[in-house]
């Protein structure tokens, strides 16, 4: 008896503007319930917010460059890669401060494992949250 790996993938480029990283949101969650992740299960609501924090139009934008986002699920993993062409600031935790530096923050507390792998030019910060009976409700 062998065992299929199936594996979903949904990847897109977006502008590198507010529009663009609003209809990225969009599209996962829409994804991700296709996907039978419901729109108010934790799991749909995790990974659109870690897509929301990913924000590529904030922390990467490069005029003229488009963002690309990737989503995946496989072996009760999904992932989310976002990738930008700004290579000179990789994103690293700090101490919030006002309104801002809390997104890597969330991201360490929603996903089970996190990353940064820069690319030429650019960099892609991705997320894993790891699917279990728990995560299903």
């Amino acid at each position: 008896m062998t065992s299929e790996i199936s594996t979903r993938e949904f990847a897109m480029r977006f502008t590198s503007t507010p529009r663009g990283a609003r209809l990225a949101l969009r599209l996962v969650s829409l994804r991700l319930d296709e996907w039978g992740h419901a729109y108010d299960g934790p799991v749909n609501e995790a990974v659109t917010l870690i897509a929301a924090v990913a924000n590529a139009v904030r922390h990467g934008h490069v005029p003229g460059r488009d963002f690309r986002l990737r989503l995946t699920e496989s072996s009760g993993t999904l992932r989310l890669e976002v990738s930008d062409t700004r290579t000179e600031r990789l994103p690293e935790r700090r101490v919030p401060t006002g309104e801002s530096g809390r997104g890597l923050v969330l991201v360490g507390a929603l996903a089970d494992k996190w990353g940064v792998t820069p690319l030429q030019p650019g960099k892609s910060i991705w997320a894993e949250v790891w699917l279990s009976p728990a995560t299903q409700g």
